[in-house]
């Protein structure tokens, strides 16, 4: 079975979607297998612009398929960190992706999986979608860079109450609390997430790129961090094809066509 589906669109937009319906897209080891090549792939891929990651079905990912821990015997904790951290680093490889990513939160997103979405640069969210990180309830202490991504997203208040207590939020009260980036009707949701990613795609890559490196970990240490980066970044799309284009396309009033360098 094909667990994930690439769909690659005309305008350097990429769609991956997490395809296991019948598992709520929890995360295989046939799946993230398929992911880690995936990412491998779009690595090296320079006509790539944006990547959007949904799942099928009515859920995005019920996080980490952990009937193995069941089926096998017990494990030394070192053989388990070194599996575990190898899992982690396979599905947040989309984070050092250069281009920008967008996870639309189709459905359900529930621990790993929603760890898994936070790791994207824009969180987009169904308005019922239920995001939950419910670690302690099942015995575990939380993974995937949960206590990483939760605060540095929404602020340590709503990590702590979210993986803490185990509580569920719906995508809109997640967008108000500043978990997601926003939150649309499930209907509507792959339409806005398209129409943004396809924008995303249309603007220059390079700048884009750099502009992504300048914001990645919430952004510089400080001010004089900022200006010293953005000193040489902007220099470096100062002397670009790109740069010219974007002048020539605003002087005679068309949309640019930047190239994929």
């Amino acid at each position: 079975m094909n667990e994930l589906l690439i769909d690659r669109r005309d305008d350097g937009v990429v769609v991956l979607t997490l395809n296991r319906p019948d598992r709520r897209n929890a995360m295989t080891d046939g799946m993230t297998e398929q992911w880690r090549q995936a990412i491998t792939d779009l690595r090296r891929d320079r006509d790539v612009r944006c990547v959007v990651v949904t799942g099928a079905g009515s859920a995005f990912c019920a996080g980490g398929d952990l009937s193995w821990l069941a089926e096998r015997g017990v494990e030394s904790v070192p053989d388990l960190r070194d599996r575990m951290l190898g899992f982690y680093r396979t599905w947040l490889a989309i984070a050092d992706l250069e281009v920008p990513t967008i996870a639309a939160v189709n459905g359900a997103a529930v621990g790993a999986g929603l760890c898994f979405a936070l790791s994207c640069d824009l969180v987009y969210a169904a308005d019922e979608a239920r995001l939950a990180v419910p670690f302690t309830s099942l015995g575990l202490h939380p993974g995937m860079a949960a206590t990483y991504l939760l605060p540095r997203v929404a602020g340590v208040g709503v990590a702590r109450e979210m993986l803490l207590t185990g509580r569920t939020m719906r995508g809109a009260e997640a967008a108000s609390a500043g978990l997601v980036t926003r939150a649309f009707p499930r209907e509507s949701l792959m339409a806005e997430v398209l129409e943004t990613a396809s924008g995303i795609a249309a603007n220059a890559p390079i700048a884009t790129r750099l502009t992504k490196v300048a914001l990645a970990g919430g952004g510089h240490a400080d001010l004089d961090a900022a200006l010293r980066w953005e000193s040489l970044a902007q220099p470096v799309t100062m002397t670009s094809a790109d740069m010219l284009e974007g002048l020539a396309a605003q002087r005679e009033r068309r949309a640019p066509r930047f190239g994929n360098s």
